[in-house]
C-alpha cells in the first residue's frame, strides 16, 4: 500500500492482534522454559538474541533453531518438554511492546473492541490475558486450538469477528508473520504488519500481503487518531 493510501480514511471499528511479536513481547518467557528444558537434557542452554526471531512460528521452530544438528525425535522431546515448563514461566517477563498502552486506551475511550487471535493454545493464551489484566478488556480471545483450524486459515479469524460483533472488513488485523497477513486477508480484514515484532532480518516482508505496515505501537496510534479525525 503506498502512503497516500495508507493515510485514506477507513471505518475500522474492530482491531485484532496476534499475540507473539505483536501485543505482548512474549519471547523472554518461552526462552526461559526452552533453557529449562535443554538443561534437563543436557545440552547447552541459548541466548534471547538467537531465538527472538523465531518466537512468533511456535515452540518446535524454537527448538529446531536451538538444536540444528539433533534428529526429529530430539526434538519432540525437547518441545514437550518445553510445553511442560512454560506455564510456570508464562507470564513472568512478558510485557505489552511499549507504546501499546496508549493504543489501547484510544480503542477503549472510543469504545473500539479489540481482541486476539493466536495459534498459541488456549491453556496458554487465557492465563497470559489473565496476569497481563487485558482478559476482562477484551471481547475475543480465540487460540489455536479454540477452532478446529489455526492461522492462516480463516476459522479463527471469523470467530473472533463474531465476538467483537464487527464485520470483518471493519477489523484491523495486526501481525507479526507471513501467516497473520494471509489469515487477515482471506478473512475480509485489513492485514496490518507490525514491524516491531518477531521479523527477522531475512523475512521478505515486502512479498507477504499486508494493505498497511506501523514502525512502532507510536506510529499506529497516530494512524488511529488520523482514522478518528483527532
Amino acid at each position: 500500500m503506498t502512503n497516500s493510501e495508507q493515510c485514506k480514511p477507513l471505518t475500522i471499528k474492530g482491531v485484532l492482534f496476534d499475540l507473539d511479536g505483536t501485543l505482548a513481547d512474549t519471547a523472554p518467557d518461552m526462552v526461559e522454559a526452552l533453557n529449562i528444558s535443554l538443561t534437563q537434557f543436557g545440552f547447552p542452554t541459548v541466548s534471547i538474541s538467537e531465538l527472538r526471531f523465531q518466537a512468533s512460528h511456535g515452540s518446535l521452530a524454537m527448538v529446531r533453531t536451538a538444536l540444528p544438528t539433533k534428529d526429529e525425535d530430539t526434538h519432540v522431546q525437547v518441545q514437550s518438554a518445553l510445553l511442560k515448563n512454560y506455564p510456570q514461566v508464562n507470564g513472568k517477563h512478558c510485557q505489552l511492546f511499549a507504546g501499546l498502552d496508549i493504543f489501547l486506551e484510544l480503542l477503549s475511550a472510543h469504545e473500539i473492541p479489540f481482541g486476539v487471535v493466536t495459534n498459541k493454545p488456549a491453556k496458554f493464551t487465557r492465563p497470559l490475558m489473565i496476569k497481563m489484566g487485558l482478559e476482562k478488556m477484551m471481547p475475543s480471545i480465540v487460540s489455536g486450538d479454540t477452532t478446529l483450524h489455526s492461522k492462516p486459515h480463516t476459522a479463527p479469524m471469523k470467530l473472533a469477528a463474531q465476538q467483537l460483533s464487527v464485520r470483518p472488513d471493519q477489523i484491523l488485523y495486526l501481525g507479526d508473520a507471513e501467516r497473520d497477513m494471509q489469515a487477515a486477508k482471506a478473512s475480509g480484514m485489513h492485514a496490518g504488519l507490525a514491524k516491531w515484532g518477531y521479523i527477522a532480518p531475512t523475512d521478505a516482508i515486502e512479498d507477504w500481503p499486508s494493505d498497511i505496515s506501523f514502525e512502532d505501537p507510536e506510529a499506529l496510534t497516530d494512524w488511529l487518531k488520523n482514522q478518528l479525525g483527532i
